[in-house]
């Protein structure tokens, strides 16, 4: 390819340019000879700051979106205005545009966003489609499981899959959509074919700084981000957030889907939750089906309606979306179980909001009731460091509220005082009439929930999920919740060689 062909699609004028070029990157550690280099202003660091390090390395041509640089000698170049859609615009010109032969469902939202992808992948599988999953807690391409940097990586990594999706023959792609990388443009370019929106609570304000504007990114999805808006539509309409959405989306895209448990499109009838997994009458515009899931709690019941009413807009059968939801089994890290053969029940889940721990120990003490009402809930839980700090006491409140003893620990406090984090904490915390401990030593906390726990409870150790390591100021530490629980507890004398369902 070369340069000109490269950035086709760009309106800015541009200078020389190599007879072929080979590749791209916007880091220029991993620019190779004969590469474009895109020097990009990104959150903390100034891609235009490395253009010299990357011509070292043998790049030929450069696209920069700073005014500032001028262009070098004998060296292709082109001044944007925008970064992040220019390198988009780019990587799918290398990668020959493959979103154009695939079907690409986008799932936003605060909460929910993993195990409606999840779920809406097996659906697809089930009906006989291939699809690959960008998410959170992995990346699923042709077969293979790859992990995951980032819940929506950058647009020169998302073509590189898409590219590689294609050519093992997928036919779709799922993916989670972060409203940092609606905002920032990563996804600039993408054409949806279905957008799903699940709900909106407070998260990332320490990034988007108030409500309105962290909603105004999610709802770029909806209007189109450089491509025509999404065809459908899904969205929750018991959300303030999602009834928001109902009335941009008749004016946006071609057809809108609402779901909820007391109304919309796709809503249950003769409910039933039980510790054993979620039954009802799943009604639609085209008919009424029996759903049996093995995924617990009214929160997966709004997930569930998101990937159903999702998968009949990419074309599924419906009965053939009821039979794949009572296959679905398990999310890792999602109210995953750990079993050591212990008389109460262990569960790792990724719960790192106040809504979402509202969701947790609401299951939590639908699971304890089994017991005559007997069983206690008692929660592990942390705030992360380097994040919106008013969410910390809403979660303690949160937690304590919804348990009978509250382990305040640490989870990742990042470059902060993990004991001013627990303080943030405590405020809400101390505001509810639960039980309370504070040790700061995650694994201590665990063992300590753990020595606590009688025939009957349940212990839930939120925060972490699928994550594998604890981030400090002193540096990056491997770290498994699943894996330190699992150690307690046959420390304790529990030995089953179960380990958890996944």
């Amino acid at each position: 390819m070369i340069f000109s062909e490269l950035l086709q699609g760009l309106t800015a004028p541009y200078s020389g340019g190599p007879a072929v070029i080979s590749g791209l990157d916007y880091d220029s550690r991993r620019v190779r000879p004969g590469w474009v280099f895109v020097a990009m202003k990104g959150e903390t660091t100034d891609g235009n700051d490395y253009i010299d390090a990357a011509l070292e390395k043998g790049a030929v041509a450069v696209i920069s979106d700073s005014i500032a640089q001028r262009p070098r000698p004998g060296i292709g170049w082109v001044t944007v205005e925008h970064g992040r859609r220019a390198l988009a615009v780019a990587s799918a010109n290398f990668y020959l545009h493959p979103v154009q032969k695939l079907k690409i469902t986008g799932v936003t939202g605060t909460n929910g966003k993993t195990t409606t992808t999840f779920l809406l992948e097996s659906i697809l599988n089930f009906c006989g489609r291939k699809p690959a999953l960008i998410g959170t807690i992995e990346y699923h391409v042709g077969g293979q499981t790859l992990p995951a940097p980032h819940t929506t990586p950058e647009s020169l990594e998302l073509n590189r899959i898409f590219a590689q999706s294609l050519s093992a023959g997928s036919t779709d792609v799922v993916m989670e959509v972060s409203s940092h990388a609606l905002e920032q443009g990563r996804v600039y370019g993408i054409p949806y074919e279905v957008a799903v929106f699940t709900n909106l609570t407070r998260d990332h304000l320490d990034y988007h700084k108030d409500m309105e504007s962290y909603f105004a990114a999610k709802r770029l999805l909806f209007e189109g981000t450089g491509a025509k808006a999404p065809r459908v539509a899904v969205l929750n309409a018991e959300d303030e957030y999602g009834s928001t959405l109902l009335e941009v989306s008749r004016r946006s895209n071609e057809q809108s889907i609402s779901y909820g448990i007391s109304h919309g499109d796709f809503h249950p009838e003769n409910l039933e939750l039980n510790p054993q997994g979620t039954e009802f009458d799943l009604v639609t515009p085209q008919a009424t089906i029996k759903i049996r899931s093995k995924l617990l709690g009214q929160i997966n019941v709004y997930n569930t309606l998101a990937a159903a009413a999702a998968a009949v807009a990419q074309g599924c059968p419906l009965n053939q979306v009821a039979a794949a939801i009572g296959q679905f089994k398990q999310v890792p890290g999602r109210f995953e179980r750990v079993d050591c053969g212990q008389p109460f029940t262990v569960v790792v889940d990724y719960a790192h909001t106040d809504d979402a721990l509202r969701n947790l120990t609401s299951i939590a003490r639908g699971f304890a009731a089994r017991h005559g009402a007997q069983g206690k809930v008692i929660t592990v839980f942390g705030c992360g460091g380097d994040r919106d700090r008013a969410k910390r006491p809403l979660m303690g409140r949160v937690a304590g509220n919804g348990s009978d003893l509250v382990v305040l620990t640490s989870d990742n406090p990042r470059s902060e005082d993990p004991l001013a984090i627990l303080e943030d904490a405590l405020a809400g915390l101390k505001s509810s009439d639960a039980r309370y401990t504070v040790e700061p030593d995650r694994r201590k906390a665990i063992a300590i929930a753990l020595a606590e726990a009688i025939p009957g409870d349940i212990v839930l150790i939120a925060g972490k999920g699928h994550e594998k390591v604890q981030v400090t100021r002193d540096g990056t530490f491997p770290f498994d919740d699943v894996q330190v629980a699992r150690e307690a507890l046959k420390l304790m004398g529990h030995n089953s060689v179960s380990g958890g369902e996944r």
